[in-house]
C-alpha cells in the first residue's frame, strides 16, 4: 500500500468498531529511554513544554499524529463553562514559570495540553490571562450549526439549548447521538480565537453512569476505570468538548457539518476535509505529546 493510500483512506465500507478505551494509567509504563527521547526535541528558550499527557478525543483514521484535547466542562446556574485549571509556579532547569496546572479526576489537567499548532502563542492559553467573557463557551462570530444561527456572539450556551440532544440530527449520518454545537472559548476579544466543539450526548451519559454505551450507530463504546472517573468529573450531564484544532496542520475539523465526510466512513465522527483525517467524539483516550514551550518576553 502506497503511503498516500494509507493517509488518504478511500471509501472502503468499513464499520469502524470502537474498542475499549485505555486509561492513563497505561502510559505510565512509557520508559525513562522514550522519556529522553521526546524531551530530546524538546530544547527551546521558552517556558515549560516537553513531554505531556492529555485526555484526548481518539484519532482513528487520516494523517493526524493524535486525538485533539478534551476541555473539562463545568455547569453554572445552567450555563457551560471549560474549565481553566489553577495557575502555579514551576522550576526547570533554573527557569522558573507560571502554568495552569490542576488535579482532576485522577489526572493532571494543564494549559500545556494546548501547546500546539502555535495556539501556545495565543492570548488565551496564557496562564494567567483573563478574559472579559469569563471561561463560558460563547457562540462565537460563525457558528458552524443551523441551530445557533440566531445566537450573537457573546452569547453562552446553556444546558436548555440542548433538550432536544436525544433526537437532534441535521441528515448527516445517524440521529440520537448527540446535539454539537461550536463556540469561542476565552478569546471572545482576543486576536485569535480559540474554537470549540461541545456535544452533549446519551453516550456520554452511558459511559459515565456505566463505562459503556451502545449509540444509536451501531457501535459499542468503552472505558476503563481511570477513564470513567475522568469523564465524572469532566463531562457533566453528557457534555463533552474539545479544542477543535487538528493536530495534523491545524485545521478546523466538523462534527455532522460536512456531506462529504460520509465518503471516509466519517459520517458519526469529527472529520477533518483538508487530509482526511477522523476522530472519535466518544473514545477519550490519554496521549502522550510533546507540547512545545511557550514564548517567553
Amino acid at each position: 500500500m502506497s503511503a498516500d493510500a494509507d493517509k488518504y483512506p478511500g471509501d472502503s465500507g468499513r464499520r469502524r468498531f470502537v474498542k475499549g478505551v485505555v486509561g492513563g494509567a497505561t502510559l505510565a509504563g512509557v520508559g525513562a529511554t522514550g522519556s529522553a527521547a521526546i524531551n530530546s526535541v524538546t530544547s527551546s528558550s521558552g517556558a515549560g513544554g516537553g513531554a505531556t499527557q492529555a485526555m484526548v478525543i481518539e484519532n482513528t483514521a487520516g494523517p493526524a499524529p493524535r486525538g485533539m484535547p478534551q476541555i473539562p466542562i463545568e455547569i453554572d446556574g445552567g450555563e457551560l463553562k471549560g474549565l481553566w485549571p489553577e495557575v502555579v509556579e514551576e522550576t526547570n532547569a533554573g527557569v522558573t514559570y507560571e502554568i495552569a496546572k490542576t488535579d482532576i479526576g485522577g489526572m493532571t489537567y494543564s494549559s500545556e495540553w494546548f501547546h500546539f499548532c502555535g495556539l501556545e502563542t495565543y492570548d488565551a492559553i496564557q496562564p494567567s490571562f483573563e478574559p472579559a467573557e469569563g471561561n463560558y463557551l460563547v457562540a462565537g462570530s460563525n457558528p458552524t450549526y443551523d441551530w445557533q444561527s440566531d445566537m450573537g456572539e457573546a452569547d453562552r450556551l446553556t444546558v436548555d439549548m440542548f433538550d432536544d440532544y436525544e433526537s437532534w440530527g441535521n441528515d448527516i449520518g445517524v440521529a440520537g447521538l448527540g446535539k454539537p454545537a461550536s463556540a469561542n472559548w476565552r478569546s471572545l476579544e482576543t486576536e485569535n480565537s480559540l474554537v470549540v466543539n461541545v456535544i452533549r450526548s446519551p453516550v456520554v451519559e452511558d459511559l459515565v453512569e456505566n463505562g459503556r454505551a451502545e449509540g444509536a450507530d451501531g457501535e459499542t463504546y468503552e472505558v476503563d476505570d481511570p477513564t470513567q472517573t475522568w469523564l465524572e468529573a469532566t463531562a457533566p450531564q453528557g457534555f463533552v468538548a474539545w479544542l477543535n484544532k487538528c493536530t495534523h496542520f491545524c485545521c478546523v475539523p466538523k462534527y455532522k457539518g460536512l456531506d462529504g465526510a460520509a465518503k471516509f466512513d466519517a459520517a458519526n465522527e469529527v472529520y477533518c476535509p483538508c487530509h482526511q483525517s477522523v476522530y472519535e467524539p466518544f473514545s477519550i483516550v490519554p496521549s502522550l505529546f510533546t507540547a512545545r514551550p511557550r514564548p517567553t518576553d
